[in-house]
């Protein structure tokens, strides 16, 4: 009776500790058969794993004025309530891509003065994710309105008192971004009282202009 012989293979420390890769070794009938399985997890609570030439994202609303907004991006919480770092009014992430996050509260106790000098620094080319909480129509005017029409929005010129609007754009491209939902405050179809839904968006988007 001949016995059947196995090899042994010895790996490196490296390619043990590699994330997210299990390598299973099978032995049959003499032959080595190697199966590489990847266990990816979609990030942002995604359903699915975004391209390696997109970023991830998840942007959620505040509900009324109790819960606030959240904003993950890349797999990372930005901004959340529990984070203590959202307020009322506009809530907004500029990402300079692939290095910088930046991430200020341009709520509604900040004057419309000092909102559009800081939308007017944002770079051409940046990403820049909004979530509103309670009510983000105070201070809107309509050159605010225009520098998110900018970006992409179509929703904003018709975002009013204690609507619900969420928003993913690029600066400088004035293209119709695919990543806006809004809720109206209307008190026939109003979930909380005085305000309606929450609304998200999310999605896979592009890291370079040209994708």
């Amino acid at each position: 009776m001949h016995r059947r012989r196995h090899k042994m293979f010895l790996l490196s420390s490296d390619l043990l500790s590699m994330p997210y890769i299990f390598i299973l070794f099978y032995f049959i009938s003499g032959f080595n058969k190697i199966h590489t399985t990847f266990t990816t997890v979609p990030k942002c609570s995604l359903s699915a794993v975004c391209p390696s030439d997109h970023f991830a994202f998840k942007i959620q609303s505040g509900a009324a004025n109790v819960v606030g907004p959240k904003i993950c991006f890349d797999g990372k919480n930005i901004m959340s309530h529990i984070m203590n770092n959202v307020g009322p009014g506009l809530n907004i992430v500029v990402v300079n891509a692939p290095q910088f996050l930046l991430f200020p509260n341009l709520n509604s106790i900040s004057d419309s003065a000092d909102i559009l000098a800081y939308l007017n620094e944002i770079k051409p080319g940046m990403i820049v994710l909004v979530a509103s909480f309670d009510d983000a129509a105070t201070k809107m005017t309509d050159e605010i309105r225009q520098m998110f029409v900018e970006m992409g929005s179509t929703l904003i010129g018709s975002v009013k008192r204690r609507d619900n609007w969420v928003f993913a754009g690029r600066t400088g491209i004035k293209i119709k971004s695919f990543f806006e939902q809004r809720a109206e405050n209307d008190k026939e179809t109003n979930i909380f009282d005085g305000w309606p839904g929450m609304v998200e968006v999310g999605g896979c988007f592009p890291r370079t202009i040209g994708v």
